[in-house]
């Protein structure tokens, strides 16, 4: 008799194994544990959307706000809570949770702590994907978003109202790379109660110790140097202040942020080396910024670390690196045509957004449209990341540029 139910061959009589399962089965229940007493240097990779309880009751008990035991891929793996505390504990933090991306944690910290009505200060030199963030989506949810000179306390004063809540901090400022009084503007806030965060993504938890400094929450784009490889996105969101903690970890868990274990693997080896790495950005850009200035071509150099650069007394103060970036401007007569020509010429230096990677970048800005027209210099400033190639090759390429496009 014909068989014209075509079922596939695997589905007919499967075999059973000595456990008496079915390959289907055997393969979804293999049972592997490791094996006793294995270490090594890195963490393993665990990788979970559901994850495992021996029993309904253990299931009943886990509690996702706590990492005491797992609940749920989304809200950590023994891999992605082992990165979060490695990551408080640079930033000498109580409590820190991972989110997709910079950009991610930046919009957890408004979402957790403003609501309709509510107003939310930033610097006029912040990061530009948090201001558009600020500006479109907060302000379509009620939310008032002013913008303050980070470099006059008095502007702050200015702007708080009485329904002022939230206190942006940029240190330095992005591009312009103006470096603030943080504690000045801190003590402002606490006389008007307003929480404060900062965009520690610079110092990479290092240069900068936010909480020292008496900052509330500290978010990084773990992207940078934390990662290193320029090929992960992520982000945290850091504080000491457990009522912070519950707001920020409600809001967390309802915006669904996570992220997988493969990505929290790479920023963990690349902890090893973040130290290292950061001082040796840091050493090659201020060598390449003080060759800079020495440059007819050049008008001005942007870098904390060097005395005249706005804000410099305040990295003395308050910093112990300053990173691997720095911008510049060239002569007023170098129009925007010359300086695309340029950083076009630059060979070792790439095109690209981000930094914190291995391969130097260079970017050119319109400061003047970046900051409203409160620019002083003509000529288009252009953005340097500094990598971890040779400094001398670097300037070298910096030098051939200019012969190309200035001459």
């Amino acid at each position: 008799m014909s068989n014209d139910t075509h079922e596939p061959q695997l589905e007919q009589n499967p075999a059973a194994g000595p456990d008496g399962l079915r390959l289907a089965t055997r393969l979804q229940h293999a049972g592997y544990q490791p094996p006793a007493g294995f270490d090594s240097v890195q963490p393993a990779t665990h990788r979970a959307s559901t994850v495992i309880f021996p029993n309904v009751a253990a299931m009943r008990a886990r509690d996702w706000r706590h990492k005491t035991g797992y609940t749920y891929g989304l809200h950590g793996t023994p891999t992605t809570f082992t990165l979060e505390a490695r990551l408080a504990e640079i930033e000498g933090a109580a409590h820190c949770m991972l989110c997709p991306s910079g950009l991610a944690a930046i919009a957890l910290v408004d979402l957790a702590l403003l609501e309709q009505g509510d107003g939310v200060l930033l610097p006029a030199n912040v990061y530009g994907p948090s201001r558009e963030l600020a500006e479109r989506l907060l302000a379509g949810l009620g939310i008032r978003a002013s913008l303050y000179d980070s470099m006059n306390p008095a502007s702050v004063e200015d702007s708080i109202t009485p329904r002022t809540r939230l206190l942006w901090l940029e240190a330095p400022g992005s591009v312009t790379l103006e470096m603030p009084d943080l504690r000045g503007l801190v003590a402002i806030a606490r006389r008007h109660g307003i929480t404060t965060a900062i965009d520690n993504t610079w110092a990479a938890g290092l240069a900068i110790k936010p909480f020292d400094l008496g900052i509330d929450i500290s978010m990084q784009a773990l992207t940078k140097y934390q990662s290193g490889g320029a090929d992960v996105l992520m982000g945290a969101v850091m504080t000491c202040n457990e009522a912070l903690h519950e707001r920020l970890l409600y809001a967390h868990m309802r915006l669904g942020l996570g992220v997988g274990g493969d990505d929290a693997t790479l920023v963990l080896r690349g902890l090893h080396s973040l130290a290292l790495r950061y001082a040796a950005h840091d050493r090659s850009a201020r060598r390449i910024a003080a060759w800079m200035r020495e440059q007819p071509e050049v008008q001005v150099v942007l870098h904390p670390a060097l005395p005249g650069s706005p804000g410099h007394a305040h990295w003395v103060r308050d910093c112990s690196g300053a990173a691997g970036l720095f911008s510049f401007t060239f002569q007023p007569q170098v129009d925007a045509r010359r300086v695309d020509a340029f950083v076009d010429a630059l060979r070792l230096f790439k095109i690209g957004y981000s930094w914190g990677g291995p391969v130097s970048l260079a970017v050119p800005y319109d400061a003047a449209a970046m900051r409203g027209g409160a620019w002083p210099y003509a000529s288009p400033l252009v953005r340097l990341c500094i990598g971890l190639e040779d400094p001398d090759d670097l300037i070298a390429d910096i030098a051939q540029a200019m012969r190309v496009a200035l001459r």
